[in-house]
């Protein structure tokens, strides 16, 4: 299964869940397994990017991981 950590600012919306794991392989789903079991975290996920096995995807939508991914929710980065 894959392992899937949030960051603190998410913390209010996970009942303190800090990290949690997947059966799922593609982003996507992923996202929508999350929002069903927290709906209040959908805005959040929606202006974050992923770390998935320690390479940052800003829009990972369709990016597919492995059942031994680690995923890392954080900020989008702001470049000028």
């Amino acid at each position: 299964m894959a392992k899937v950590v949030f960051p603190d600012s998410f913390l209010s919306y996970t009942d303190g869940v800090r990290e949690t794991t997947t059966d799922t392989t593609v982003y996507r789903d992923l996202v929508r397994e999350l929002v069903d079991r927290w709906p209040d975290l959908n805005e959040s996920l929606q202006k974050s990017a992923v770390a998935i096995d320690g390479h940052i995807h800003q829009d990972a939508f369709l990016e597919q991981f492995d059942a031994q991914s680690e995923l890392f929710f954080m900020s989008r980065i702001e470049g000028g």
